[in-house]
């Protein structure tokens, strides 16, 4: 039997800040709220503020450094896991941290669509999950040539579609399933570039109609992709 007489466990400190300021940011707007607001709504002292956060945008995103750490770690433990699976793993921890609150996760897209300083400093986030994801490629496909080549296009491409599932997700409010947005967008990734650790893409099926191109070698990659389109939708 608990003790009903126990006080209550008080919140971190961190998420008392995190919970005042976005708060505020809902009730006045993010521009119109100083640091000096949020620790009055608070009850610390400004001292408090900037030892978890150096700056108000910090704390729009409380839970990203936290997510950041765990994901190192995970891509740490992936040993010989297939690259690509392992980096698509990674991305929906971030996944989760959105879903474990939907209503919070929702409330801060549509505040980070209002302001556009907000949008800079996110895309600075996920550019360092980014990172971390092609490093860890970098790892199994080599530093030169091709293998970095392939890292960063590979880490790029889980996070458009990770991103692309997440903001379906968002923008619906949280309604759905998050996860099922998310790795329908990541097996498109897979399909493209899963084939393990060795080798590039996998190889395109030849079980339909195969469209053959030639391209002239200085041609935009825009117009060579006009052309393809151009002709698979020719019948």
């Amino acid at each position: 039997m608990t003790d009903a007489r126990r006080p209550a466990k008080k919140a971190p400190m961190r998420e008392v800040l995190a919970q005042a300021a976005f708060q505020l940011f809902l009730e006045r707007g993010f521009e119109q709220t100083t640091v000096d607001d949020i620790v009055a709504r608070a009850g610390v002292g400004r001292r408090s503020f900037f030892r978890y956060f150096p700056s108000k945008e910090d704390a729009v995103f409380p839970d990203h450094e936290r997510c950041l750490a765990d994901m190192t770690a995970f891509l740490d433990r992936a040993g010989d896991a297939d690259p690509v699976d392992a980096v698509s793993d990674a991305a929906r921890l971030v996944l989760r941290m959105y879903s474990a609150d939907p209503e919070f996760s929702v409330q801060r897209y549509r505040l980070t669509r209002e302001v556009p300083g907000l949008r800079t400093y996110e895309l600075s986030v996920v550019r360092r999950y980014e990172q971390t994801m092609a490093g860890y490629l970098r790892g199994r496909y080599g530093e030169s040539g091709d293998g970095a080549l392939r890292a960063e296009v590979i880490a790029a491409s889980v996070v458009a579609a990770h991103n692309n599932g997440l903001r379906t997700w968002l923008r619906s409010g949280g309604e759905g399933d998050a996860e099922a947005a998310v790795d329908h967008a990541l097996a498109m990734v897979h399909r493209v570039w899963g084939s393990g650790t060795e080798g590039g893409p996998a190889a395109p099926s030849v079980d339909g109609d195969v469209v053959v191109m030639v391209a002239s070698k200085g041609a935009p990659m825009w117009r060579v992709v006009q052309q393809i389109e151009s002709a698979i939708g020719q019948d």
